[in-house]
């Protein structure tokens, strides 16, 4: 019996049974979906259907038009020919609407992710509403003197660059000064930042995160979490998140030690205003049911990463548009030098005092957004205003680049010189329009 339990005959048939067993499953998962691929895709292309966009492969989507470096100017293109928004197919049953119409972003705008900048709903309001006093003007009024000692921080550092001759990559010396900036305002962070080994790793895994993300959305099998996750690049972005999850563990846990201090506690009670990450340990103290864990370092990853990449991207960008039109950065440095050309510290009050540099800003911002799109997912459906509407769940991209650069919002949107100094009149505001180069000036 016991020969005969162990037969090769025997073996060899369980074998061959669980490998058909195994083939069996995976056909029927195989085919499995490969009908949800064809419903989906259905379903996608019926919620398109009032919009026309270019030729798409069933399977690969728009993927061979996004392969080079000349992704915005492929949507540039489709700016002209598709107004409003069109479909964009990732690959055969993943597409995102991308918008770059005015009126048709306010639709999705005006209806609310994680952290402040992704919530939606009721969770939104209450923490917009938990967080707006850390952007009062009398909080913001002290950060001038702060953000004037970052950056003399970074121009030491420029200086004894430059003395080398070569060419020079900012992009790094300005993300660590904003860095800097941003801890000190809104998270009471002590030390300089820019000379901190810890910040550089940030700012290093935050690069990184930047570089994977652009590299897998033009990899269309990465579009898959568990093909993505197994891959080099999903390991690389796995070990990014940490060290970017631990810098904002270390701020949180940094400020929760010193509030044990009860004269310290005591002291920010006394204040007028709360900064950005004292409003939410506050909140936790008071009342721990209205801020989780999560909410919290959500809140202060988004602030964190916000608060200091986009900016630095911004800043660089706009020393790259100066750089390029010399004459209109001298002058920029005319009436900064005319301000505090004695030497006279940078004030909030001079702030708006600067028409012509406040100008070239917003010029360069909407040019090179720091932010170039915005993604969400539909949690109900939209009626747009020429009446095409979408159904809930579809994902939609709020291209911002593509919006800056529409010639039915702006006339000669790639037109760059002759800058009209127009201000409007009111304390710091000015609209892109009033700096809209040409066309502007002669009207």
């Amino acid at each position: 019996m016991g020969v005969s339990a162990l037969s090769p005959t025997r073996f060899l048939g369980n074998i061959s049974g669980f490998i058909q067993v195994a083939f069996l499953l995976c056909l029927l998962l195989l085919l499995f979906k490969a009908a949800q691929f064809y419903l989906h895709r259905r379903w996608l292309l019926k919620a398109f259907q009032q919009f026309p966009s270019p030729p798409s492969h069933w399977l690969f989507g728009h993927y061979r038009e996004f392969q080079n470096d000349q992704e915005l100017q492929q949507v540039l293109k489709w700016v002209e020919t598709f107004p409003s928004a069109c479909p964009r197919w990732l690959w055969g049953s993943k597409a995102h609407f991308t918008i770059y119409d005015p009126d048709y972003m306010k639709v999705i705008l005006g209806r609310s992710g994680y952290g402040l900048l992704l919530l939606d709903g009721q969770a939104w309001f209450q923490h917009r509403r938990m967080l707006t006093p850390a952007f009062h003007y009398d909080i913001l009024k002290p950060y001038v003197k702060i953000t004037a000692d970052s950056v003399q921080v970074m121009l030491d550092k420029l200086e004894k660059l430059a003395d080398q001759d070569t060419s020079l990559e900012i992009f790094k010396h300005v993300s660590l000064m904003t860095l800097d900036t941003i801890m000190k305002c809104a998270f009471s962070h002590q030390g300089n930042v820019q000379l901190d080994e810890n910040s550089q790793s940030y700012i290093q895994a935050i690069g990184d995160l930047n570089k994977l993300f652009l590299s897998r959305v033009k990899n269309l099998f990465h579009q898959n979490d568990i093909i993505y996750n197994l891959s080099s690049n999903g390991r690389w972005a796995k070990r990014a998140y940490q060290l970017a999850h631990e810098h904002t563990d270390r701020v949180i846990k940094l400020r929760k030690d010193q509030l044990q201090d009860q004269g310290e506690l005591e002291k920010i009670r006394k204040k007028r205003r709360l900064d950005f990450l004292d409003i939410l340990l506050f909140a936790r103290i008071e009342n721990e049911s209205s801020l989780s864990d999560k909410d919290l370092r959500a809140e202060v990853d988004t602030f964190m990463f916000e608060g200091h990449d986009t900016t630095a991207s911004g800043i660089s960008w706009t020393l790259h548009a100066l750089a390029t039109h010399p004459e209109h950065q001298q002058r920029c440095r005319e009436e900064v030098q005319g301000l505090l050309g004695d030497g006279t510290p940078i004030s909030w009050d001079h702030l708006d005092k600067m028409p012509y540099t406040t100008m070239c800003i917003k010029e360069a911002l909407r040019i090179y957004p720091p932010v170039p799109g915005v993604v969400r997912e539909l949690s109900k459906p939209v009626i747009f205003p020429d009446g095409r509407s979408l159904p809930k769940g579809i994902p939609v991209t709020l291209s911002i680049y593509a919006l800056h650069h529409n010639p039915r919002v702006w006339p000669n949107p790639e037109l760059r010189t002759n800058v009209c100094p127009v201000h409007n009149g009111t304390r710091g505001h000015f609209s892109l329009q009033e700096l809209h180069w040409e066309t502007i000036c002669h009207e």
